[in-house]
């Protein structure tokens, strides 16, 4: 089985070449980051097909509470609502805190990436062995985690954005979360 790479391993900058056709090459593919995905269990949300090495143009999202995995093809941002902002966390006593996003390709960094909130998307799946287009508006967490994804296909990692930004960059060792210079990483 594949492993996930790990900065600043150089296949994570490549970019993705189009998926053109369904092949045996490509579903074994998708099913190999199907299962390292779920493999995961609570610690992502996401993973691209260039974090294990690959270079087509796909992405998986788990869906719901149980090890189910959304294939993502030739995903594409049609239309995005108002600004890119830094998410928050609400929590149920009303206090707010920056949520911060992670990469299993940068184990116990996380960081503050602005994001749009609400994104119309377009992307291929898999129907009796033909590529088939959807489309649907993605609000929230699986705004956030798309974008993550459909950058790695473009060679971007979340760290670019929160240098280019001026975003916070933690490391955890354990609970403790210590500030991180997005220089020492690059």
């Amino acid at each position: 089985m594949k492993q996930i790479l790990t900065y600043p391993n150089p296949i994570l900058r490549e970019k993705t070449l189009v998926v053109e056709k369904v092949d045996v090459d490509l579903i074994a593919e998708i099913k190999e980051l199907t299962e390292i995905l779920i493999a995961t269990e609570n610690t992502a949300a996401g993973l691209a097909a260039t974090q294990i090495g690959l270079k087509r143009r796909f992405f998986g999202l788990k869906v719901g509470k149980k090890n189910k995995v959304e294939i993502f093809l030739n995903p594409k941002i049609t239309k995005t609502d108002g600004k890119k902002i830094y998410p928050m966390m609400v929590f149920d006593d009303g206090k707010k805190e920056n949520f911060l996003e992670g990469c299993l390709s940068f184990p116990n960094l996380f960081g503050t990436v602005k994001r749009w909130l609400k994104i119309e998307v377009e992307w291929e799946e898999i129907k009796r062995g033909k590529l088939i287009k959807k489309k649907k508006v993605m609000e929230g967490f699986e705004a956030i985690v798309f974008q993550h994804e459909a950058e790695h296909l473009e060679g971007i990692l979340f760290i670019d954005h929160i240098k280019e930004e001026g975003g916070e960059l933690y490391r955890f060792e354990g609970e403790k979360k210590k500030p991180v210079d997005v220089n020492d990483i690059m």
